[in-house]
């Protein structure tokens, strides 16, 4: 009899404790920190590495990601960042395709307690929690400082990125930081301002192609603001054998662009490291999610609503001097990728 007790007994334990190491399990998974990503659109090459990288670094760290597409759309992008918070996400990392639009999403998240990340684009009139991005002004005046030095004279065309993306704003305002000396001093003219609707390389293409026919083709030189807007241009000016004549900015490191730096048609592109802005912002999703400090948001920018803690990451300009030091060996792309023309 006592043996078959202790039998019992022991069976008792065994089950209590397989019991207990599945209440642990089950907990742990309810412990698990679920991020939603909002992306605007998967059709700039740049956004398909933010995403894998962002992902693989914040599930390396224990979390779960929802990424939710809305291909250009803002009432989706609202929409879809509402289902988000019904799927149970402990906060929210937006990459706005309209930085007002974008306000409701903040607000609707607060009300359930979901901390909002601004991933590169800033939400604005909200009181979104924290913005991770580039120095986009810097951009903008790295762009227009280079094509500066390599025109110091002539007719300018400035074509910024989308009027709804607060960043094409910033880089505009870092631009004309970099060309208002030359102006004031009547050494360039900017004869075009224009905005490609929703960063479109079409549009970018079709409005140069306007910008030209209206100028006789006397452009001296392109600020543009991306490099799929610079493709467009380039595109342009190829069309006018122009191509490779007039220095064109861009930023983003696209292989395009960094195939056009090779062939001479793209004069510099402004690489931002995705690898440290993904990466951070996996991070720093996680900390808001947990309720922690963010130390590292050192600086502010105002939304039109508040000072907004920020976290601001520094952007390199590419030329043919440094592109393979900085992109090749950099891991962003593989050198036979870059080079495939020669």
């Amino acid at each position: 009899m006592t043996a078959r007790i202790s039998v019992m007994l022991a069976l008792i334990c065994v089950f209590a404790t397989i019991f207990r190491g599945e209440a642990q399990s089950k907990q742990q998974q309810d412990k698990q920190i679920k991020i939603g990503l909002s992306m605007d659109s998967l059709r700039v090459e740049r956004w398909r590495k933010d995403r894998d990288i962002f992902k693989k670094h914040a599930e390396g760290l224990g979390a779960k990601v929802i990424v939710q597409n809305a291909d250009g759309d803002a009432r989706r992008q609202n929409e879809q960042a509402e289902n988000m918070m019904t799927q149970g996400v402990d906060v929210l990392v937006v990459i706005a395709k309209d930085g007002v639009a974008a306000a409701s999403i903040v607000e609707s998240a607060h009300k359930e307690g979901i901390k909002v990340l601004a991933y590169d684009r800033l939400i604005l009139n909200s009181d979104v929690d924290l913005y991770i991005s580039f120095d986009n002004e810097q951009v903008g005046y790295l762009q227009a400082e280079y094509i500066a030095r390599k025109v110091p004279q002539g007719n300018y065309f400035l074509l910024g990125g989308a009027p709804t993306d607060n960043n094409a704003r910033l880089l505009r305002k870092g631009q004309m930081r970099a060309l208002q000396p030359l102006i004031d001093r009547g050494e360039i003219q900017i004869v075009a301002k224009q905005w490609a609707v929703d960063w479109d390389p079409r549009d970018a293409l079709k409005k140069t192609e306007q910008v030209l026919t209206q100028h006789h083709n006397q452009i001296d030189a392109v600020v543009a603001s991306n490099d799929g807007t610079a493709g467009g241009v380039i595109q342009a000016l190829a069309g006018q054998k122009l191509a490779g004549e007039v220095p064109v900015s861009g930023q983003d490191a696209d292989l395009a662009a960094c195939q056009r730096i090779v062939e001479g048609t793209q004069a510099v592109t402004v690489y931002k490291p995705i690898h440290f802005i993904a990466t951070k912002a996996a991070e720093e999703a996680i900390a808001l999610a947990e309720g922690e400090p963010i130390s590292d948001a050192t600086h502010k920018v105002n939304n039109g609503k508040i000072d907004v803690p920020s976290i601001l990451l520094t952007p390199i300009p590419v030329d043919k001097d440094n592109l393979d030091e900085v992109v090749i060996k950099g891991g962003f792309h593989k050198r036979e990728a870059v080079y495939k023309t020669q």
